[in-house]
């Protein structure tokens, strides 16, 4: 594409870029923020990219990183646009007043998709509208799957969360040029972009890079090194090859997608099985980051907005009838659920005594949920009242089975509800009072940490949104998550004891659940 001339140009710390005047406010794609991740380069950390001579052209998206397709079922529901090329490490500049000196808020992006999948390219995530209400918007590629969460033997770890790490960086260093305030960089996230974020709010290496944090549907959470390194044998066994950087680096990237996908497809937030994530790697992340948040040891002074939606499993089980499958295994599915969150008899009764009403999915999923999500959140804020606010996001999806699943409220932070990739979760017809709403709450957080509720105290305020006119619940999640107040923060050596569940039937049950899983997502 030729640049247009009378476009807008910020100098970057490596060479200059060309951007574009879209509805009002300049935008800037495919800056590089890091060399191309392959050739020597692959599964090592982020380089700098090589400066360049001249003005870059920036109007168009840069190439996505190397990941495969969503499966039929999901992809019915999510967008994922693959653009090729080497050039994946790139970043994208939406703002109002490209002009140094603007000091305006800044809004760093960390997209989702259980770092397999996702883009800065996908249309829900357009900066436009954050930009239109006085913030910068940064969206950030990083490399994916076994590119950039393989546990091996001669590699660093994390090379993905590094990526963010450099954009993050890049940002502190050149966002001034394009017209944002360095030091009121809010970092956001959602599903494993929050579990990213939150555990870069723990690394030593973010001191000072971090004003303000939003975590959407993910808490600050390490993978046991066991589980990521058997999806990498999982693979090197598929591959014939040994389970080292070397020998994957030498294999076909198609080849290696396929692969990945095929080893992956057992996996699922509700049913556990082997899957890529983010490790304790004693340099990036030094210890368990959700503990060094409690206990106060990072971002003591940061401001955190987090929350989750009210079904976030229906994205889970809903595609390929999983709900009525797990309804079908009842008792079975709940010791599963138990063992997957390393939770006794006491867990499941109490969730039954508050939901008389619920079948076994709805018990699993929201117990689940809580397990991964609003338990760790709790104690987040608990650890940091008068800087926390909490959310839940209520409102259910037009399309049938869904409630309000996980990934639903991007349409409506992004206050992009209207655009069809949107309307693929939510349908048509979403209100757009309530994108108001919600997009208003995060520009104002990003702005002056204040998203227009009261800060997380002793009586446990939550915004509800979706659920009515917008209000705050006092103690909405209280009594699930007492509930895990006896129940170890840690999984307990050796297998979880099971109670009442043979273990043949279970492993029978969850094999079978898997195979569900998997079948869905060829």
């Amino acid at each position: 594409m030729t640049a247009d001339p009378t476009g807008p140009v910020a100098r970057t710390p490596h060479g200059a870029v060309r951007g574009r005047y879209e509805a009002g406010v300049a935008v800037f794609r495919g800056i590089p923020y890091a060399a191309p991740p392959f050739g020597p380069r692959r599964f090592r950390p982020p380089e700098p990219p090589e400066p360049w001579d001249g003005v870059r052209d920036a109007g168009a998206f840069g190439p996505t990183a190397p990941k495969p397709p969503y499966s039929e079922a999901f992809a019915q529901y999510l967008s994922d646009p693959a653009i090729p090329g080497d050039d994946c490490l790139n970043l994208n500049v939406w703002t109002p007043d490209p002009a140094p000196g603007a000091r305006l808020p800044v809004l760093v992006w960390l997209h989702g998709g259980a770092l397999t999948r996702g883009s800065s390219a996908v249309p829900v995530y357009d900066g436009r509208t954050f930009a239109r209400d006085g913030v910068v918007f940064v969206s950030v590629n990083y490399r994916l799957g076994v590119e950039g969460y393989g546990l091996f033997p001669d590699a660093p770890p994390n090379p993905g969360l590094r990526d963010q790490l450099a954009a993050l960086r890049w940002v502190h260093e050149a966002i001034g040029a394009f017209g944002g305030d360095p030091d009121r960089i809010t970092l956001c996230g959602q599903s494993a972009g929050a579990i990213s974020a939150g555990v870069l709010l723990a690394s030593p290496h973010t001191d000072g890079l971090i004003r303000r944090a939003v975590l959407q549907s993910g808490a600050p959470e390490v993978s046991d090194r066991d589980k990521v390194r058997r999806m990498v044998r999982r693979m090197a066994a598929r591959l014939r090859i040994p389970a080292t950087a070397e020998a994957f680096a030498a294999v076909d990237r198609e080849l290696l997608l396929r692969t990945q996908a095929e080893v992956g497809r057992l996996s699922s937030p509700v049913l556990g099985g082997p899957a890529f994530g983010i490790v304790v790697d004693g340099d990036l992340v030094p210890r368990d980051p959700l503990k060094a948040l409690v206990e106060g040891a990072a971002a003591r002074d940061v401001d955190l907005l987090m929350g989750w939606t009210r079904d976030e499993y229906r994205l889970w089980l809903v595609p390929g009838g999983l709900v009525e499958h797990v309804d079908r295994l009842g008792a079975v599915a709940l010791a599963g659920a138990m063992a997957r969150c390393h939770s006794g008899h006491e867990v499941p009764r109490g969730y039954r005594a508050l939901h008389p009403e619920a079948g076994a999915a709805e018990i699993v999923g929201q117990m689940v949920t809580d397990h991964l999500l609003r338990v760790p959140l709790h104690r987040l804020a608990d650890a940091h009242p008068g800087t926390s606010h909490l959310y839940e996001f209520a409102w259910p999806s037009l399309l049938p089975g869904l409630r309000a699943c996980h990934a639903l409220e991007l349409g409506f932070v992004f206050d992009s509800g209207d655009i069809p990739e949107s309307q693929k979760l939510a349908g048509q017809g979403a209100p757009h009072e309530l994108c108001d709403e919600m997009h208003t709450a995060w520009v104002r957080f990003a702005t002056s940490g204040d998203p227009g509720w009261e800060a997380w105290d002793a009586s446990h305020p939550v915004r509800i949104f979706g659920d009515g006119v917008a209000h705050t619940a006092y103690g909405p999640r209280d009594a699930e998550v007492a509930l895990w107040s006896a129940v170890p923060r840690t999984p307990p050596p050796g297998p979880a004891a099971v109670p009442r569940a043979p273990g043949a039937e279970l492993a029978s049950a969850m094999r079978r659940l898997r195979r569900s899983v998997g079948a869905l997502r060829r």
